[in-house]
């Protein structure tokens, strides 16, 4: 197996090294291009969140420069980046994208976000070509991994989210979240969900703002609220109580002065920012404010560790289950290993089958329809005894360290041409056989 991951996330890096890395879903075309055109890389896709950014690579020899990758298109130095980063390959490689899609990495252990947010991560990429092969059949494993862990455990059934810790949050700060007002800047999944929850645990009116302002009029409707556009943005969020951001702006687009207006004309009744977003929306010198409390997404860390405790019986679960699949999935990957080889054998041997039928036609004369079936019948006999053996063999090294050494003497005992089968036809044929 040639997978090669590298990344960061929410336990590795602070927020201030992986809003540096942050890629906008605007971007992640070209950045998928840069990372398969770079050397020794012949798939690739990146999976960048709120709590991770990962490369998810098939290399030509197992082996590429993807921390090189990350120093250039990032232009950050290796002291910078390095000590955060975290590498996996072959099986370990496959290991952690099934955990990262089963939600075992997550901050919130069994939180759904983060499959839709892999998923759409990879339609990105296979949308441009980079991903076609086996990147192709590793995330495809990696969906149904993460469905039998979500059916099979009971590690996703509590409603613990972001969104829940944050309103537990809003909560101690305000007592009780009766008739507060709600502002969501950016009309993002997240934000969405975190104002459902708001709403249900008594906030009574809320307020959307969008770059786009259609999009801010649609999710305000879904909640029977109030669209504002995002120049009118600063004149009226001081109306809120709580606000939800996650805009995906390059840089934080609440500020210092920005807190002190908004506590001027508030006459300084508490403000809570929800910033979910990376890099942040909210600049740091916000929360030395008095009146104004802010969360980001590292600060809901705490919030969430309580719950991790009535997860781990259900994640020693999925863990089991993930062991399993890891085994399984290799065993298949070494298995069509040997297809190539098991197809040229197979037409190897009925090429010499034919040529055989054709010298001997002569001799034989003219064959009554009977004739020429038994005389098919009794060459093509002959051959699936010769080719029993090594297939058997073949397919039984596929599982074992000794694959390679095995495919390597069948191909020199029958001369067979160094090269994998010309058609995806042929493959099939033969993996319905196994």
């Amino acid at each position: 197996m040639r997978f090669q991951l590298i990344g960061v996330n929410h336990k590795s890096a602070p927020l201030e090294v992986r809003e540096r890395l942050a890629i906008p879903e605007s971007r992640l075309p070209d950045t998928c291009r840069d990372l398969t055109a770079y050397p020794g890389i012949e798939e690739g896709m990146v999976i960048s969140t709120c709590n991770r950014v990962e490369l998810v690579t098939h290399t030509v020899n197992g082996s590429a420069d993807l921390r090189g990758f990350l120093h250039d298109h990032f232009q950050l130095s290796p002291e910078e980046l390095d000590p955060h980063l975290y590498e996996f390959r072959g099986k370990d490689a496959v290991r952690h994208l099934f955990r990262v899609a089963s939600s075992l990495d997550s901050m919130v252990v069994g939180e759904a976000q983060i499959l839709g947010q892999v998923k759409e991560a990879y339609a990105t990429a296979r949308a441009i070509g980079a991903v076609r092969g086996q990147l192709d059949q590793l995330f495809s494993r990696a969906f149904a991994v993460a469905k039998r862990v979500r059916s099979e455990t009971a590690v996703g059934s509590s409603s613990v989210s972001i969104a829940s810790v944050a309103v537990e949050l809003a909560k101690k700060i305000f007592g009780t979240l009766d008739g507060k007002t709600v502002f969501i800047v950016g009309a993002g999944k997240m934000s969405e969900l975190a104002a459902r929850h708001l709403m249900a645990h008594g906030c009574t009116s809320i307020f959307v703002a969008n770059r786009t302002y259609e999009r801010a009029i649609g999710l305000a409707q879904k909640f029977n609220g109030q669209a504002i556009k995002f120049d009118d943005l600063y004149a009226t969020c001081d109306r809120a109580d709580i606000v939800i951001t996650s805009t995906g702006a390059p840089h934080a687009i609440f500020r210092r002065e920005h807190g002190e207006q908004f506590l001027a004309r508030r006459k300084n009744r508490p403000m809570f920012f929800i910033d979910i977003a990376v890099p942040r929306d909210v600049s740091p010198e916000m929360a030395k404010l008095d009146g104004i409390f802010t969360y980001d997404i590292d600060d809901l860390q705490q919030a969430v560790s309580s719950h991790v405790s009535d997860r781990r019986k259900e994640a020693e679960l999925a863990e089991a289950i993930i062991t399993s699949e890891v085994e399984r999935f290799e065993a298949k990957l070494h298995t069509l290993d040997v297809v190539p080889t098991i197809v040229s054998l197979q037409d190897h041997l009925e090429t010499i089958r034919q040529a055989e039928i054709d010298r001997v036609r002569g001799r034989l004369g003219s064959m009554t329809p009977e004739q020429e079936i038994a005389v098919e019948a009794l060459t093509r006999g002959i051959i699936n005894k010769v080719m029993h053996t090594p297939i058997t063999t073949l397919k039984t090294a596929a599982k074992e360290s000794e694959a390679t050494t095995v495919i390597d003497v069948v191909r020199r005992l029958f001369n067979l041409h160094d090269k994998e089968a010309s058609t995806s036809e042929k493959k099939n044929e033969v993996e319905t056989r196994q």
